[in-house]
């Protein structure tokens, strides 16, 4: 596993975190669950499409726990001073 991945793995669990923190344990459940999403999600996936299982679990998670998590896990990266541009690569 590169750096890379091993940064977004770690990224990943520390916004399922703070999620926890305000959301319960609901949410960090509903979020573990799409762990299916993984072969969809991950750079360099040859999958253009999301599984049936990954849009199930996608469907399964809270809309407040799902938006809540999508607004902190955009926020990390210049709370951490950590610089990104994203393009269309």
């Amino acid at each position: 596993m590169g750096v890379s991945q091993i940064s977004q793995v770690t990224l990943g669990l520390l916004v399922v975190a703070l999620v926890a923190r305000t959301h319960g344990q609901t949410c960090p459940n509903q979020l573990g669950n799409l762990n299916v999403c993984a072969p969809f999600v991950v750079p360099g996936s040859t999958d253009v499409l999301p599984s049936s299982d990954c849009c199930l679990a996608l469907q399964a998670v809270d809309h407040d726990c799902l938006c809540t998590t999508a607004r902190i896990a955009s926020t990390l990266p210049t709370q951490c001073n950590f610089p990104v541009s994203c393009g269309n690569n």
